[in-house]
């Protein structure tokens, strides 16, 4: 298990690789604390190795650019840690594109259960790999932000730079 920090213009995140994969990127905050403990805990007796230092030095890289506004995708190994329906939920996120948001309700629809709104709002906030996995793009019903392990603060601005990332990209087509 290999762990560096990054710091965005939202403030700190931390990174884990575990066996070539990414396994963790969230906030360094107190309401993300038990992710990273959980994490932790799974990986506690295993090495440092050079290719979980490789995960973490492109990981970097690419959150560089998607805080640039130069990446709209990731392309980075990772490895889901959780349940199966958390899983499914996590899988699921990856298909909201970036720059646009959809609502909880929309995503248990998608899911094929409408009526498990909670349970799904429950699994975006046991999301493991904040950014990456884009449970930020998950808004409620009102259209207002809804929750945000981070903290709402920093999913309006994760929002807010995909919505200008989006827009630069269209006046400059034109």
């Amino acid at each position: 298990m290999n762990k560096c920090l990054f710091s965005s213009c939202c403030g700190p995140l931390l990174l884990i690789a575990h066996q070539e994969s990414l396994v963790y990127c969230n906030w360094v905050t107190s309401e993300c604390q038990s992710k990273q403990i959980h994490i932790e805990k799974l990986f506690q007796d295993e090495k440092e190795t050079t290719e979980d230092q490789k995960v973490l030095n492109e990981t970097t890289r690419q959150l560089k650019e998607y805080f640039s506004g130069l990446r709209l995708e990731f392309d980075i190994p990772l490895r889901l840690i959780g349940t199966d329906f958390q899983k499914k939920v996590w899988n699921l996120l990856n298909l909201t594109p970036y720059g646009t948001t959809i609502t909880y309700k929309e995503l248990s629809r998608r899911f094929g259960n409408p009526k498990a709104i909670r349970a799904i709002a429950q699994a975006c906030g046991a999301n493991p790999i904040s950014i990456i996995v884009p449970c930020h793009r998950i808004v409620s019903s009102n259209g207002k932000s809804g929750g945000y392990t981070g903290g709402v603060d920093k999913k309006i601005v994760l929002l807010s730079l995909e919505r200008t990332t989006i827009n630069n990209n269209n006046h400059q087509r034109e």
